[in-house]
């Protein structure tokens, strides 16, 4: 499932282990940094290329993996 994956790359470049699908990326303390952290992770892991924009208006684990799901431009 997306959504357990997503969440274990937020864990793991946000160390911490209490995320669930509904906190908010920046409310965990996210920024920049760690966004292009996650993002190449998602390419590297789950194969989807996921623009700066779509993190900033997906802020939680639900919506994020629902975007990768419909939307993520799957690299080759």
């Amino acid at each position: 499932m997306t959504a357990d994956r997503v969440r274990a790359i937020w864990c793991r470049e946000l160390h911490r282990d209490d995320i669930t699908v509904d906190d908010d990326f920046f409310a965990l303390g996210g920024q920049s940094v760690i966004m292009m952290r996650i993002q190449g992770a998602f390419i590297e892991e789950l194969g989807a290329e996921v623009p700066m924009d779509q993190m900033f208006l997906n802020p939680t684990v639900a919506s994020i993996a629902a975007y990768i799901d419909t939307h993520a431009a799957l690299t080759p």
